[in-house]
């Protein structure tokens, strides 16, 4: 018994017999705009928009070439696993340590738009304050989408900007459990800290440097102030708007039991007996004791996937005996 031939080489060709000539021009016709219209049906299921901080209305593509500028949105970036996507980067950007091996296109707030553009982005992720504004304006004018992503010092604020970028990416699932991971981890910190009554807290100042013997101190509407609130410290720099050159009168007033600093790449972290020797930090209770905590700059105050850690780090720096564990591995 003859077995039947396959459809795919039987009957399906009888049409094309059938139709004759203008027939099978016709049919190619149809399956070519069939072809095209199935395209841009994806392409326009692909795309997806998104208000920014800026309050305008982004319509995002594919998303495959993307420029990141701030530290925060390109840690986020990498943690829901789309570094491979990132062709640059700002200066700020120093973690993961992967992330070094892209360009950099300059600090995010000294940029060139021409620089930016020129590795050809499909998609640029600006974390707000990026500037200048002239360069931001060119940015926002160009054929490339740019996002200005919200900045926020709070744990709220942090799973928001996961929230926004996870679905930018489309990793909204991963940007959930990225969220929820740092959500419990600001949490366990907070049931620690909740252990230490008000007259425990400790008054830490925060000073971004020292230079000239004048500090400058971290006032309200800063992330250093928000961390050390974070942290269970009391800021008695706080009513000071942003960072401010700390008279010697405001810092003896302020008597701080401790300071905090940062560490900056080729900088050399600051050291007791330089802080110390600072005449405006002499009389202080800090100085008394030596008391100074010095972190690195970007996981202390980049507000990215990390920043429950470092509060918990700072935290346990600040309570000893609170006995906080150590962060879990990123």
């Amino acid at each position: 018994m003859r077995a039947h031939p396959p459809l795919l080489f039987g009957p399906s060709r009888l049409p094309h017999r059938a139709l004759g000539r203008q027939g099978q021009i016709a049919f190619g016709f149809a399956f070519a705009v069939a072809i095209t219209l199935l395209a841009i049906v994806q392409s326009v299921a692909a795309e997806r928009s998104v208000t920014d901080a800026t309050g305008r209305t982004v319509t995002i593509g594919k998303a495959e070439r993307i420029v990141t500028i701030g530290g925060d949105i390109t840690e986020i970036v990498y943690a829901l696993g789309a570094g491979d996507r990132v062709i640059g980067r700002d200066s700020t950007s120093l973690y993961p340590e992967t992330a070094l091996a892209k360009p950099d296109v300059g600090y995010m707030r000294a940029l060139s738009a021409e620089g930016v553009l020129s590795i050809r982005p499909d998609l640029i992720l600006a974390v707000q304050g990026s500037g200048p504004k002239e360069a931001m304006d060119l940015l926002e004018s160009a054929s490339v989408p740019i996002v200005v992503v919200p900045e926020a010092y709070s744990a709220a604020g942090i799973g928001a900007k996961i929230a926004m970028i996870a679905d930018i990416l489309g990793e909204t699932e991963k940007g959930r459990v990225l969220s929820a991971t740092v959500a419990a981890r600001f949490a366990e910190v907070d049931a620690a800290l909740a252990k230490l009554g008000p007259d425990k807290r400790r008054k830490a100042v925060f000073l971004m440097s020292l230079a000239a013997d004048k500090p400058l101190a971290a006032g309200n509407h800063t992330a250093a102030d928000a961390v050390l609130a974070m942290a269970g410290a009391i800021n008695p720099m706080h009513a000071v708007e942003g960072y401010k050159p700390a008279s010697d009168e405001a810092l003896a007033a302020a008597a701080p039991d401790t300071i905090v600093m940062m560490t900056r790449p080729g900088m050399p972290a600051a050291e007791p007996e330089t802080v110390f020797a600072v005449p405006s930090l002499r009389a202080t209770p800090a100085a008394q004791s030596k008391s100074l905590i010095v972190m690195d700059g970007l996981y202390l105050l980049g507000f990215g996937p990390r920043t429950a850690d470092a509060v918990r780090d700072l935290a346990q720096a600040l309570y000893p005996e609170l006995g906080l564990p150590a962060p879990a591995a990123n």
